[in-house]
């Protein structure tokens, strides 16, 4: 059956998942059959007793039709259009973005406030958060920005 982690505790080295036939599954840390930890959010391909899931894969999704994102494409818009904050509304974080927007454009206009150290930090994230981008494995990558949303680092 497929499904989606929907939590993992490593103390008690057990989940749950939500099996696409709407019920919810416990699972223990021994039947995980993926590589490293299992994550919220991950798609999953287990085998069914009774509430217990056994057997517990990373599934291998049929990504047509869905949005992914390429973690080439936001890495190189960090590195070169970063600082505007680019790379964030291509990921789909609009928040982030306006952030990197706004702070950009108002640092211009005051700059010589504050002697252009926002912009600087701003150059700096951007450029830490594409060596980032391009240094994840594509599963990693789409897990921790796509599925999980994290919007910073």
């Amino acid at each position: 059956m497929k499904g989606q982690i929907l939590d993992f505790n490593i103390q008690s080295n057990s989940g749950n998942i939500s099996g696409s036939d709407g019920g919810r599954y416990t699972f223990n840390g021994s039947e995980w059959k993926g590589n490293g930890t299992p994550t919220r959010g991950s798609h999953v391909d287990f085998e069914c007793e009774g509430t217990q899931a056994k057997g517990v894969y990373t599934a291998l999704i049929n990504t047509a039709g869905t949005s992914t994102k390429s973690k080439t494409a936001a890495g190189l818009l960090a590195i070169f259009l970063g600082g505007l904050g680019v790379h964030k509304f291509y990921l789909g974080f609009t928040g982030p973005g306006l952030v990197f927007l706004l702070v950009n454009t108002i640092g211009w206009v005051i700059t010589w406030m504050f002697l252009g150290i926002p912009n600087i930090a701003l150059g700096v994230i951007a450029f830490i958060e594409g060596i980032i981008y391009l240094t994840k494995s594509d599963e990693d990558f789409e897990q921790t920005y796509v599925v999980g949303r994290k919007q910073w680092f």
